[in-house]
């Protein structure tokens, strides 16, 4: 992400679309072979140059490409004394700055899509691998954080798994979206270049040609993408808080790595904090806000204002940046992680077999019994249970069951191998 998002990366991108925009005007006869030739082989930058130059213009755009053309002219671009032409004065000709901008804005989200998604699969691997060894683990299932019914640990990440997965095709989608490019001029009417030739500059470039933009590429399309990031960040989110209520103290059915001579608190020697789920929760709130932002900057006065410019330069590579973070710890923590299956049974078993109360509510029902007298029938004797009655027992001497069940059907109720008959399995990973 840093090769993409740096400034000089950046301004790499500005001199990949002013030189393909230089060729289109050569293609089209306008520019001489050799003014083409001295601009490809003479075009350079230097950022201290840049900024020299934009104390004076305060336009960073129009700063680079005073700097590009100096360099190709061999001349002052603060000396407005000089007026004989040459090369460099075919940079930036018949464009406006967001022709250029925005287009190496597209190149460069298109790219960091594609780093998250290589990023999202090297993350399923590890889940996949974390299935194969840990999926079979049966656990407790809960629901608003109490005790409800027998899960593995499979189901759990499968579906972290799937959930990835749909993200991953957002993103896909998302690139879609966000490859496009605009060499439209200064309000999109292409009042100098041709839309053909916009459109073969955006191939070069590897983009397609905005339908209809304005000075800029309208930011629902920007809004979207940091929006498909924003849910993916959610969902990293939403791993971590399990992962950090699974490592709570009277739970403790995983835990973190944690080195030797690593610290969990300095005035706790014994703390071992799940501080890497912590940090991947806390991006994702920059991770919302950025995406919020954005959604602030969809509308703009007339064919583009400024209100935009100043929180992109933020939110973008933040967002970038912080997103692929967030997917690499989670992936450190997950193929660090310490799985206790045997907490996870005890857990599982602190409620005897009332967590299988569903089973014998369902059967009774399939026998003949309304859902409103099954669910009496179950829920009577787990209140045995609760005053320290055996629910198995309870339910295999009740005359209700009995009347109903026989013993084989009655032991199935209860049998955890059968309750987890269809669990997903590492085959479930498509």
């Amino acid at each position: 992400m840093t090769a993409i998002w740096s400034r000089e990366a950046k301004y790499e991108r500005w001199k990949e679309v002013e030189l393909a925009i230089v060729d289109a005007w050569w293609k089209a006869g306008l520019v001489p072979q050799s003014d083409r030739n001295e601009i490809h082989a003479k075009s350079s930058f230097n950022l201290d140059r840049c900024d020299e130059i934009e104390s004076v213009t305060r336009h960073d755009l129009m700063a680079f490409v005073r700097n590009l053309s100096e360099n190709v002219g061999g001349v002052d671009a603060l000396d407005d004394s000089q007026t004989e032409a040459h090369a460099g004065r075919w940079i930036h000709y018949g464009v406006t700055s967001y022709d250029v901008i925005d287009t190496a804005l597209g190149m460069m989200m298109r790219d960091s899509v594609d780093v998250l998604v290589k990023s999202l699969g090297e993350l399923q691997s590890t889940l996949r691998s974390l299935m194969e060894t840990h999926g079979h683990h049966p656990c407790i299932g809960r629901t608003h954080g109490i005790h409800a019914e027998p899960i593995t640990f499979g189901h759990k990440i499968h579906g972290w798994a799937m959930e990835l997965q749909r993200s991953e095709v957002r993103l896909r989608g998302a690139r879609t979206e966000i490859a496009v490019g605009k060499i439209s001029g200064a309000v999109g009417i292409h009042a100098h270049v041709e839309p053909t030739m916009e459109s073969d500059i955006c191939h070069q470039l590897g983009l397609e040609p905005d339908a209809n933009s304005t000075q800029i590429i309208a930011r629902d399309r920007h809004a979207h993408v940091l929006n498909v990031v924003a849910v993916m960040a959610g969902s990293l989110e939403r791993i971590a808080t399990e992962l950090r209520n699974l490592q709570r103290t009277e739970i403790l059915e995983v835990q973190e790595a944690f080195a030797a001579g690593q610290t969990g608190s300095s005035a706790m020697p014994h703390k071992r904090n799940p501080w890497n789920s912590e940090t991947v929760c806390g991006l994702a709130r920059i991770v919302r806000a950025n995406a919020h932002a954005m959604m602030e900057s969809i509308m703009t006065w007339h064919e583009r204002d400024l209100t935009n410019s100043s929180l992109e330069r933020i939110v973008f590579p933040d967002t970038f940046q912080l997103a692929d973070f967030m997917i690499h710890r989670m992936n450190r923590i997950l193929s660090g992680l310490n799985v206790l299956p045997e907490n996870m049974l005890r857990n599982m078993r602190q409620m005897g077999d009332l967590v299988f109360s569903e089973h014998v509510m369902v059967a009774l029902i399939a026998k003949g019994m309304t859902r409103e007298a099954a669910y009496k029938v179950a829920q009577r004797n787990a209140a045995k249970a609760w005053e320290g009655h055996d629910f198995r027992e309870s339910v295999a001497a009740d005359p209700d069951v009995t009347s109903r069940l026989v013993e084989a059907e009655v032991a199935e109720l209860f049998d955890l191998e059968h309750h987890l008959r269809n669990a997903p399995t590492i085959g479930s990973f498509t």
